[in-house]
């Protein structure tokens, strides 16, 4: 039975991941960040399911100690490793830069380093991000320059050179999936898609009255989550290592994501948004735009979610779990958390 580490199971990415791998036959182990508050609401489902208790196993930890990593590695010696925890909010990244790099970039190195000193012959999926990009004019392959425009951005490209280093320097079977933005009804909610989504299910049922926003109009190639988890897993099968651009190939402005979330609602977006300054950024990635050519003729991934129907599964998501709020039940909200 194939066995595979994931750091950041918690997170939207980490718990579709942890899903998937467990669909395969995986046992699945992941790291969890110790906090005063429950942060594993993604995971309890799989956690309690009694068809994948028994392959599903979350310890404390932090990429932020290498002895935890290296205990890990050295318990578990799993087949494969998907390194996802990340300090992940880009605007965020400009208030704690330090925390950002030393989780994303020194972060990597730690787990790099660990899987490289226990001698384990395992493959590496390391989580590069769009970011890196940042001003480089769309569309963006794997052969476009970086130059990024956050903390985030540029501490993921210092961890991505550091997979591409370790992979040719020691020989390491590592993986990068450059992925641009994807979203689900598990995106966090200080994330600007699920920060629109939710806002217009309380909206529609009057328990909010106006949506604050930074930038709309930033371009963005907007796909869905548990397409993208398939792409990564889609990366460690292939013998030889490589690095790829997973996207859609189409660009939306943050208004437009607005206007439709309204639109589907049957609401006039502009009655309801308003601009604020405190959420725009020092600098601005304006139009990111994936040419994601070589997954698609490489691997043979594809998108299945697309533009619109990924913001009715959101929007719908958000309504249910208000309107089970509001009647007083609790077990939708349940199985909202699995879309």
């Amino acid at each position: 039975m194939m066995k595979a580490l994931i750091t950041g199971i918690t997170g939207q990415d980490g718990s579709y991941l942890a899903e998937f791998l467990l669909s395969k036959g995986y046992t699945v182990y992941g790291m969890k960040r110790r906090s005063s508050s429950f942060n594993t609401e993604r995971v309890d489902p799989l956690q309690d399911s009694g068809h994948w208790r028994d392959r599903l196993f979350i310890s404390y930890g932090d990429v932020t100690e290498g002895g935890c990593l290296s205990r890990l590695i050295s318990d578990i010696r799993p087949d494969e490793v998907y390194n996802l925890a990340a300090q992940s909010h880009v605007k965020v990244s400009f208030e704690i830069p330090e925390h950002t790099a030393d989780v994303v970039s020194v972060g990597t190195l730690r787990l790099l380093e660990a899987i490289q000193h226990a001698d384990l012959d395992c493959r590496v999926y390391q989580a590069s991000s769009s970011e890196m990009f940042g001003s480089t004019p769309p569309p963006q392959s794997e052969t476009s320059l970086f130059h990024p425009r956050s903390p985030y951005g540029c501490s993921k490209t210092f961890a991505h050179m550091l997979a591409i280093n370790y992979r040719e320097s020691y020989g390491m079977h590592i993986s990068c999936g450059v992925l641009f933005n994807h979203e689900s009804p598990r995106r966090g909610g200080t994330f600007v898609t699920r920060k629109i989504t939710r806002a217009v299910a309380r909206i529609k049922h009057q328990l909010q009255d106006k949506l604050f926003l930074g930038n709309l109009d930033s371009y963005r190639d907007w796909g869905y989550a548990p397409d993208y988890v398939r792409a990564m897993w889609m990366m460690l099968q292939r013998s030889i290592p490589d690095d790829y651009v997973v996207g859609t190939g189409e660009a939306h402005t943050v208004r437009e994501f607005v206007e439709r979330a309204f639109d589907y609602v049957g609401l006039d977006w502009e009655q309801y948004v308003s601009l604020d300054q405190r959420y725009l950024r020092p600098a601005e990635v304006e139009s990111l735009r994936a040419d994601w050519t070589k997954a698609r003729e490489v691997l043979g991934w594809q998108p299945t979610v697309g533009f619109d129907e990924l913001i009715r599964i959101m929007v719908d998501a958000d309504l249910n779990e208000v309107e089970t709020k509001l009647s007083g039940g609790a077990a939708a909200v349940a199985a909202t958390s699995q879309h």
